[in-house]
């Protein structure tokens, strides 16, 4: 796309939106990160040149200290992360209790800046239902970001002068989906929370992209048509033992003569299958093995010929299980650095900086770049369509 949106991105991480959203035609003015680690692997890749980030101004700063006032009529997306700690499914489930909850200052960003669109992806817990008034609450701040909370006002009674509210004021059309990644081409199973807002004023009607691959598409190509092994130059020794026959004839009921219409899901086979041995020296960075993976009930790692489990970012390190790779000998090792950035779908010639257990926390709490391109890319026609540049 020829004509570059402006954007700014809060929370930014390792990249992951960033990088997706860069590919599908924003440009960016602004990434935000706090976290020292993250903000290394940006400008590591900022100061190497890597052709999407080159160009990034990268801020090291707390977002409590930074006035988005500066963008305002300047920007058409505010997008990010806000940390997901408060909601996580592995988390302490604090949510507005939560020091870590910074929802309210990914609104008052779009308060000040009053961009065109806003995109914020955040983890599948935060639709767990103790957390339901309150994701009510988050929609209600984004819908209605000018109707701030009183200093006297606890959240509660800000949200029911916002559920009474006449929408005087800055108003954003707001949509929410829970997406799983490996239904967009991504290697992994992956479900997070994605929120999108339009300025009401642009009058713009916008729904999520429909999903692009499937799982019955893989199995088709597995264990109707056995394509997926020709693909792949399998042997049949080293293919999973499966009810092969069950499992086809019960797609056949389904689907008749007809294969499913989507792509198949992309597997952890076909993510890294080109990659050298990591045992041995190797020109690819973050390609170095790490030792002692084991393998016990409930931490088996991830199918080889399946996307993998969602990989995992820990408050005292990763958890392992979901961060291993399962060979169909039920052998397991360690994913590389460089084949969870597969997974996660970053470029190559992109690199994460620290050692591996914090490199795996990057990555882990990363939005892989493909979903983030394709979501930013619908969002960016949508608003195209409606500005003049």
């Amino acid at each position: 796309m020829s004509n570059h949106l402006k954007s700014i991105e809060l929370f930014s991480g390792a990249g992951g939106l960033a990088l997706g959203m860069a590919k599908s035609g924003f440009h960016h003015k602004m990434l935000l990160e706090f976290n020292r680690h993250a903000v290394d692997t940006l400008i590591k890749n900022h100061d190497d040149g890597q052709a999407q980030i080159k160009d990034w101004n990268i801020k090291h700063d707390d977002i409590k200290n930074i006035s988005f006032k500066k963008y305002k009529g300047k920007i058409s997306v505010v997008a990010g992360g806000p940390p997901c700690q408060p909601f996580s499914l592995g988390g302490k489930h604090k949510a507005f209790n939560d020091r870590r909850d910074m929802f309210p200052q990914a609104v008052r960003a779009v308060r000040e800046a009053r961009p065109d669109s806003f995109i914020f992806e955040n983890v599948k817990g935060l639709l767990r239902k103790n957390f339901s008034t309150y994701f009510e609450y988050i929609i209600l701040q984004l819908t209605y970001p000018s109707t701030t909370k009183r200093e006297d006002e606890d959240w509660e009674s800000h949200l029911s002068r916002l559920a009474s509210t006449k929408g005087r004021g800055l108003k954003y059309n707001v949509v929410f989906r829970l997406l799983n990644a490996a239904d967009y081409g991504v290697p992994q199973r992956r479900e997070r929370v994605f929120i999108v807002g339009f300025r009401s004023d642009l009058g713009v009607e916008w729904s999520f992209p429909k999903a692009t691959h499937s799982q019955d598409a893989l199995l088709w190509e597995q264990w109707v048509t056995g394509e997926y092994w020709k693909r792949l130059s399998v042997s049949k020794s080293d293919r999973p033992t499966s009810a092969i026959s069950q499992l086809a004839s019960r797609l056949q009921n389904k689907y008749g003569l007809f294969q499913p219409k989507e792509k198949p899901w992309v597997t952890v086979r076909e993510a890294i299958g080109d990659l050298p041995c990591p045992k041995n020296a190797n020109i690819f960075n973050n390609h170095q093995l790490k030792e002692g993976a084991k393998s016990y009930p409930g931490h088996t790692g991830s199918p080889i010929d399946e996307p993998s489990k969602t990989l995992k970012a820990g408050d005292h390190g990763v958890p392992g299980g979901e961060n291993m790779i399962r060979f169909n000998d039920n052998s397991v090792r360690y994913f590389t650095v460089r084949e969870a950035a597969r997974i996660q779908t970053f470029p190559d010639d992109y690199h994460i900086s620290g050692a591996w257990s914090e490199c795996m926390r990057q990555i882990g709490n990363a939005v892989p770049v493909r979903l983030a391109e394709v979501v930013a890319k619908s969002v960016y026609s949508a608003i195209a369509a409606n500005v003049t540049f």
